[in-house]
């Protein structure tokens, strides 16, 4: 328990602060892309009797690497071509299942997360990565908030955008390679997406966004474990629905909405 309480917060931290650049960018679909991606390492890491998490990053990097090369030589949208390997490497994910000759519960944790079972080599992994990717945030955080807002502009101004948005992209995969284990493939965009969008609801500011984001996604992370835990429900459906109720709580109350309704 203790072991799985450490490592909701440390995925609620990180998941949602890189939420705050996803949300900026509108890179809301390359979440669950990777997510798909990653889940396909996993897999092929079982089937060929490899660690899980190494070959989950080398599928997540491929992929948000190639959805960027593609987006600049094919001249596509960037949800075209993230789409495009989305289907693709869940194509090959449930390939990789297929060809497993036995039944692997381990294997479907990673799909609808699993954080009691969280090992402390994971965590270790887990708590590397996430200072790793918070420690890049904190050092590049003017760059990272430029290109989020206008890349071209960022380019203009003699920022090296192209190579802070392939950073980004890198950034986006590590997260969400940390956060599998706890929430799953399937919901692991949402931790990425729902405590920046509520968060975006509060304030004006961007560093008081990134610091709500951050408080909302330990809270719902942390408290959905522990219902979880009360109540003998899973951990990953209790942490994301707890994070859409104070989403849409936040909608209503939103300091910008009531702004707006008022009378000039």
């Amino acid at each position: 328990m203790q072991r799985s309480l450490l490592a909701a917060a440390l995925v609620g931290a990180v998941c949602s602060v890189i939420g705050v650049f996803v949300v900026l960018r509108g890179l809301a679909f390359a979440g669950a892309g990777t997510a798909h991606a990653a889940f396909a390492g996993v897999t092929l890491a079982y089937l060929l009797g490899l660690p899980p998490l190494s070959l989950a990053i080398v599928f997540g990097l491929a992929t948000v690497w190639i959805t960027g090369w593609v987006e600049e030589k094919g001249r596509m949208k960037l949800d075209v071509s993230i789409g495009i390997l989305y289907t693709a490497t869940m194509a090959l994910a449930i390939l990789f299942l297929g060809l497993m000759k036995t039944y692997n519960p381990e294997v479907y944790g990673y799909l609808f997360g699993s954080v009691l079972s969280v090992t402390t080599e994971e965590l270790m992994t887990i708590g590397g990565l996430s200072v790793v990717v918070l420690g890049t945030i904190l050092l590049l955080s003017k760059e990272l908030y430029f290109i989020a807002f206008d890349q071209e502009m960022a380019a203009a101004s003699g920022v090296p955008a192209r190579q802070i948005f392939y950073l980004l992209l890198t950034l986006v995969a590590l997260t969400v390679v940390i956060a599998l284990k706890t929430v799953g493939a399937i919901l692991v965009f949402a931790m990425i997406l729902i405590p920046a969008s509520t968060a975006y609801q509060l304030t004006h500011s961007l560093t008081q966004m990134t610091l709500y984001s951050m408080l909302i996604g330990i809270f719902c992370a942390v408290s959905g474990v522990l219902l979880s835990y009360a109540f003998d429900l899973p951990s990953g459906p209790s942490i994301v629905l707890l994070a859409t109720s104070l989403f849409f709580l936040a909608v209503c109350c939103s300091p910008k909405r009531l702004h707006r309704i008022q009378p000039t």
